[in-house]
């Protein structure tokens, strides 16, 4: 036996229901990632469209219908936002409100009262093309940023072809033909859009975790404060790179920096000024190393550079360049941005490891305190 319409959509507003409950609290609450928010927003706004549908026949058609509509495809563009969401900023409130705003003009002005599928070429054309950039975000997406954004991109794109299947037949067939009806009327598309929720939510969980994985991750990786490798970090993939080098027989420069009179700027200005000058060393040292170098906050005010295949002597210019685009860079809230001591060690002055290093680099550091500050001196061995 057939089931009616109006059945599938009650039954398709309860597994919506469902699955918004579900991912809400399950997945939402738990990481609060805006693809996440996106999505439960896109659950949402699919359980109140589908839910307005249900009054077509009735007396509230007149204002239910076109409701329907606009929440559905505010759905589909809450789905592009947050494919979007995943590698750049989300579209304005403009661009997201300019289909739903564009189909409700039309459905208003297409007879809801006694047309069923009020605007309905306009509806099908916007689910067709919000939903296809949602799944070309997601294909833009770096191959292996998940396991599982590929199959869902595909999954997107096949309900982007099916919405446009629906409106090729919509236009050519009408709303009542036997093309229409049996292919892409509003029974077959209630089932396929209940299967598609089922196997896109599950999916976008996956998604979820895998970003809450990678967010974790990143902060173990990473120091907070000046968005550098922290020391264990930094400590690790340096131990990579040395055994690297040695099986290629190229040396590197490794830097130890301490920022000058760190002490004096926090108890003079406080420690947002603090903050402020590791901050912009920090981004000093980001604009003059090559992205193939290592660059971390070693602890406290000093900071530790690995430079792959670069001399010593030469570690001593790019130290220099640091400190003048650190000067250069000035600051609201110090007036005066503190100069920095370096001590630089070459990986092939001697046959010990990254500890024997850091330590020769350790011991030249020291040397340009008690010189004077304000300049970088070579480890023994390392250069003259």
């Amino acid at each position: 036996m057939m089931l009616d319409t109006a059945t599938l959509r009650v039954a398709l507003a309860l597994v919506d229901l469902t699955l918004l409950m579900l991912f809400y609290f399950i997945t939402y609450r738990r990481t609060r990632s805006a693809y996440s928010g996106w999505w439960c927003m896109a659950l949402l706004l699919f359980l109140a469209g589908n839910a307005a549908y249900l009054l077509d026949g009735t007396v509230h058609q007149v204002w239910a219908n076109p409701s329907g509509n606009v929440l559905l495809v505010s759905g589909a563009a809450s789905i592009w936002a947050g494919a979007r969401s995943l590698r750049a900023p989300s579209p304005r409130p403009l661009h997201l409100a300019a289909g739903p705003a564009a189909t409700a003009v039309v459905s208003l002005l297409d007879h809801p009262a006694t047309n069923i599928w009020a605007g309905g070429p306009v509806y099908l054309a916007f689910m067709t093309a919000l939903i296809g950039l949602g799944s070309r975000e997601l294909f833009l997406l770096e191959r292996d940023y998940s396991r599982v954004h590929r199959p869902l991109a595909v999954g997107a794109g096949i309900l982007a072809v099916f919405y446009l299947g629906r409106l090729v037949a919509f236009l050519a067939d009408g709303p009542e033909g036997p093309v229409f009806t049996s292919a892409f009327g509003s029974a077959p598309m209630t089932v396929f859009s209940t299967i598609t929720l089922v196997v896109a939510s599950f999916t976008m969980a996956d998604l979820s975790y895998e970003q809450q994985t990678r967010d974790l991750r990143a902060r173990a990786t990473v120091d907070g404060l000046t968005g550098l490798l922290n020391r264990s970090a930094f400590l690790d993939l340096a131990e990579n790179e040395l055994r690297r080098l040695r099986r290629t027989g190229t040396a590197a420069a490794l830097i130890l920096a301490d920022l000058d009179h760190f002490k004096a700027i926090n108890d003079q200005f406080g420690h947002s000024a603090g903050d402020t000058a590791l901050q912009a060393f920090a981004r000093a040292c980001e604009g003059t190393v090559r992205s193939t170098d290592l660059v971390g906050r070693y602890g406290g005010e000093e900071f530790i550079l690995l430079l792959p295949g670069v001399t010593p002597e030469r570690a001593q210019e790019i130290a220099a360049d640091i400190s003048t685009r650190l000067q250069q860079s000035g600051s609201r809230t110090i007036p005066r941005l503190p100069t920095v001591s370096y001590g630089i060690a070459s990986t092939d002055a001697g046959p010990g490891g990254l500890d024997a290093v850091v330590a020769s680099a350790d011991a030249a550091l020291y040397q340009a305190k008690t010189l004077g500050r304000d300049r970088a001196v070579l480890a023994a061995g390392g250069g003259s």
